[in-house]
């Protein structure tokens, strides 16, 4: 028989209270359970968490497996090393993008750095829109 260290549902509605028992894993979720062994109260500021060591170490001992939320909640009250997270795996996607793309140059930007020299001054010593010479002259002809 598999056996599971998990979190049963009670409360109100949109006020929940968890019980941490130890049920079969066959059983439903909020069904029958072989023991309790504590609480868990997500609602106070400081959550509550009252759980009875010595009984959850024993059911571990002998091959009892916590849930996912359990496991959370025994890492938070020291009883269990923090497992390491596993990575995600690399997705194809991510992988052939090597470099980030350079930052695309809006028309605006362009046009604006074309009339302004590096310092923000006209490129042959002139104010910005003064017609240059030339160019006034070939208008002419």
């Amino acid at each position: 028989m598999a056996v599971k260290i998990r979190l049963k549902r009670m409360g109100a509605k949109k006020r929940p209270f968890y019980r941490v028992v130890v049920a079969d894993a066959r059983s439903p979720r909020d069904g029958r359970f072989i023991e309790m062994v504590g609480y868990y109260d997500p609602l106070p500021d400081p959550v509550v968490v009252k759980l009875q060591d010595d009984r959850i170490r024993y059911w571990m001992a002998t091959g009892a497996r916590p849930s996912d939320a359990v496991r959370e909640l025994l890492e938070r009250q020291g009883m269990l090393e923090a497992k390491p997270r596993r990575a995600r795996p690399a997705t194809a996607a991510a992988a052939t993008v090597a470099e980030p793309a350079p930052p695309e140059v809006s028309a605006a930007t362009a046009e604006a750095e074309e009339v302004a020299g590096p310092q923000g001054q006209a490129e042959s010593g002139q104010a910005a829109g003064e017609p240059d010479e030339v160019t006034a002259a070939e208008t002419e002809a």
